[in-house]
């Protein structure tokens, strides 16, 4: 069993998410913002995170910038998971350090395979 945090400001989403987590067997670990995010990732050291990137405060990309670059969170996959679709922001994601990349509405098969894939490498 895994441990995940899902980072999303949107309720709708975190349940949603939370419970494909917990339906594969894992703990599911919660933040409302980047700035959370970042935080419960450094005290939690998850096995994996599913980061929003419209968020206040600190958004998904600048959250998976500061946990990819800091030494103690570095191992952590990141999955991005957004309504922003757009080469260019797939692109700048994966520069901030995300493992994969998911947009917005996506399937639960589409999100199981991208967990399993990442726990496994």
């Amino acid at each position: 069993m895994a441990r995940i945090l899902v980072v999303d400001d949107s309720p709708t989403q975190l349940i949603g998410i939370s419970r494909v987590v917990e339906k594969l067997g894992h703990e599911c670990l919660t933040a409302e913002d980047g700035a959370v995010g970042v935080e419960k990732a450094k005290a939690e050291l998850p096995d994996l995170i599913l980061m929003d990137v419209v968020m206040p405060n600190l958004n998904g990309f600048q959250a998976t910038r500061s946990i990819a670059r800091a030494p103690e969170t570095a191992h952590i996959p990141i999955v991005l998971v957004t309504t922003k679709d757009q080469e260019t922001d797939k692109v700048w994601g994966m520069r901030q350090g995300a493992k994969a990349y998911i947009t917005k509405p996506f399937t639960e098969a589409e999100l199981t395979e991208v967990i399993q894939q990442l726990l496994l490498d």
